[in-house]
C-alpha cells in the first residue's frame, strides 16, 4: 500500500540539520511501501529545498522523481471539488494540504507521513474516523 508523504517529510529527509530529519529518515528506511506525493506538493518541496538548503538539494528532488523514487499522484477533478471544500471548511489548510486529504480520500489512505500534527489532526475525513500521522 502507498504511503502519502507531505512537504514536511520530503524536506525533513533532505534537511540534516531539520527536527524531523531523524524520525523521517528512521521510519521510511523500515518500510517497503511506495512513497505517493501529490503532484501539489512538488513546487512547494522544490522551492523549500533551493531556498533553504540550495540549487543541489533541489536537484537531487527532482532526479529522485525522475527516476521513480516517489510516485507522483495527479490531482483529478474530483479532488479539486473537494479541495474547494476542505479549504472552505478548514480555513487553517490550503491548497497542498487540502491536496492531501482529497486524494487520501480518493484513494482510501488513511495514513499520511507529515510534520504537520496540527493541521491534519484537525482534519475529519470522509473514509475513516481520522488521520493516522506517521513517524
Amino acid at each position: 500500500m502507498p504511503l502519502l508523504v507531505d512537504t514536511g517529510i520530503l524536506y525533513a529527509l533532505a534537511d540534516k540539520s531539520d527536527a524531523w530529519h531523524r524520525k523521517a529518515r528512521t521510519h521510511l528506511e523500515g518500510l517497503h511501501d511506495t512513497l505517493l506525493v501529490p503532484v501539489t506538493v512538488l513546487p512547494e518541496v522544490g522551492y523549500l529545498l533551493h531556498e533553504r538548503i540550495g540549487a543541489g538539494a533541489e536537484r537531487a528532488f527532482v532526479r529522485s522523481i525522475a527516476h521513480r523514487e516517489l510516485a507522483v499522484e495527479e490531482i483529478r477533478h474530483q479532488d479539486w471539488r473537494r479541495i474547494e471544500e476542505l479549504v472552505g471548511q478548514y480555513e487553517e489548510i490550503g491548497l497542498v494540504d487540502a491536496s492531501l486529504v482529497a486524494v487520501a480520500e480518493r484513494l482510501k489512505l488513511d495514513t499520511i507521513a507529515t510534520t504537520d500534527r496540527r493541521h491534519f489532526g484537525a482534519v475529519r475525513p470522509r473514509h475513516a474516523e481520522r488521520f493516522t500521522l506517521v513517524p
